[in-house]
């Protein structure tokens, strides 16, 4: 097996709270373990070492980073890749006063169906390589533009070809030529039928429009039944009992949790079940941001994710969701860091990415930047010289 040793490393992000960190201004709460002038070895597709560089042990083969930074690749723990279309006519009209809502799901649904199994394959391969090439090395995607029995079934098949993180979404909105009543029998008997080999999670848009807080639960039940876990959409547009209904389930992950009262706070404290704020939404349609930093005083767990879609954020950019946690969600940049990496494998309940540690999937973002503060410091800036996923190059090393 190929060693690779990565030395010539400025700042060194590794999530690991065995590195207590330098006491200064970069991580004053140690949560993204920094280690300074440091080396990494890569063994296959997994690290091996991790220290200061002038403690590093011999490899095949030496990278030097020239002084630059290294993060965890990015972990991207929602978005929604299978479709058609687009939707560029719906954002300008939203950005001249239309607000958003959530029956705008309909058209790409159209376009979709209408697409080859080839079509949406390229589609999702696209941004996929977009993803990677920023830094995402892992990441999950749901189906919810079929919403008939084959096409969420293909949509799933589809996206099980870039990730085993795959949702089945058939409860995104409920179809215009049946009955919510109707269409939640379908979603929980064959659609799930055909779903579930394709699929590691169930989702719903438990949300004004779409579906009711006693339809997601039913919808979930079905999905714990059928071997899936259970993740939410909840109070996007407005406030909603979508929270509680997590907390209450005690489900990994709810996202959105734009609107939120007192009582939701405390539920997602208590339960432990983290809030995955999707700031490129609020971005994209001018709802106010979450208020991420009331959260993480109240002790609930946050990740970022891109929501990637193309009706409320068409954006795959990570980066750009830590530089909006930190300007508009008032997150310190080592937490909007932290909630792109490690939270958002937490947020997949996974412990083999997000963090630098040996034994961990040796996913790694090199820094044209000597700090990870420059991710925030220098928002739209393409900063990634280079990407290793599962210990290989996947983007050219600068």
């Amino acid at each position: 097996m190929t060693s690779v040793l990565i030395t010539g490393i400025r700042e060194l992000a590794t999530n690991d709270a065995t590195h207590p960190g330098p006491d200064d201004h970069r991580d004053p709460t140690g949560l993204l373990g920094l280690v300074d002038n440091a080396a990494v070895v890569l063994e296959g597709s997994t690290i091996a070492w991790v220290g200061p560089a002038s403690s590093a042990p011999a490899a095949d083969t030496v990278y030097d980073a020239g002084g630059r930074a290294v993060i965890p690749g990015y972990v991207d723990s929602h978005s929604h890749l299978v479709f058609s279309g687009d939707r560029a006519q719906e954002f300008a009209a939203r950005m001249t006063g239309e607000p958003y809502s959530a029956g705008g799901i309909r058209t790409t649904v159209a376009d979709t169906r209408a697409a080859s199994d080839e079509q949406l394959m390229s589609h999702v391969a696209r941004l996929v390589a977009e993803m990677r090439a920023q830094g995402t090395t892992s990441l999950e995607i749901k189906s919810g533009y079929g919403l008939t029995v084959h096409d969420e079934a293909r949509s799933l098949a589809v996206a099980r070809h870039f990730t085993e993180d795959t949702t089945f979404l058939g409860a995104h909105v409920v179809p215009a030529d049946t009955t919510p009543e109707d269409y939640v029998d379908l979603v929980t008997g064959p659609m799930l039928t055909a779903a579930a080999p394709h699929a590691r999670w169930i989702d719903v848009f438990c949300e004004d429009g779409a579906f009711d807080v006693d339809q997601a639960r039913a919808i979930l039940a079905a999905g714990t039944d059928n071997g899936l876990r259970g993740r939410l959409h909840a109070n996007q547009l407005t406030y909603g009992a979508g929270v509680q209904l997590a907390a209450e389930l005690g489900l990994v992950a709810v996202d959105h949790c734009t609107y939120l009262a007192d009582d939701d706070v405390s539920a997602l404290a208590d339960s432990g079940t983290i809030a995955t704020l999707l700031p490129g939404v609020e971005f994209s349609t001018r709802h106010p941001y979450p208020d991420a930093r009331a959260l993480i005083d109240a002790g609930v767990r946050v990740a970022i994710a891109s929501d990637c879609n193309p009706g409320s954020c068409f954006t795959s950019s990570m980066a750009l969701c830590i530089a909006l946690a930190v300007r508009e969600m008032r997150m310190s940049p080592a937490e909007a860091l932290h909630a792109a990496t490690a939270m958002g494998a937490a947020a997949l309940d996974r412990d083999d990415v997000g963090v630098i540690a040996p034994g961990k999937r040796a996913d790694l973002v090199l820094l044209d930047a000597p700090s990870y503060l420059h991710l925030a410091y220098r928002p739209g800036v393409p900063l990634v010289a280079g990407v290793w996923q599962g210990g290989r190059p996947v983007a050219p090393l600068v």
